[in-house]
């Protein structure tokens, strides 16, 4: 498993609700909705880091 690190995000309000809300639906954090989007996003443009395995 990767490391973590933490990262300061701004972001505008109506958007944040809109995410937290999503978050809510799926039992997930509003930081690991975030997360999952950014790696569904990058998986889907080919984008996504390789595992080190």
């Amino acid at each position: 498993m990767s490391k973590k690190k933490a990262f300061a995000l701004r972001i505008n309000e109506e958007l944040l609700t809109a995410v937290e809300k999503w978050a809510a639906d799926e039992f997930r954090s509003t930081n690991g909705q975030i997360e999952w989007m950014l790696s569904e996003f990058l998986k889907e443009h080919n984008r996504h880091p390789k595992s080190k395995k």
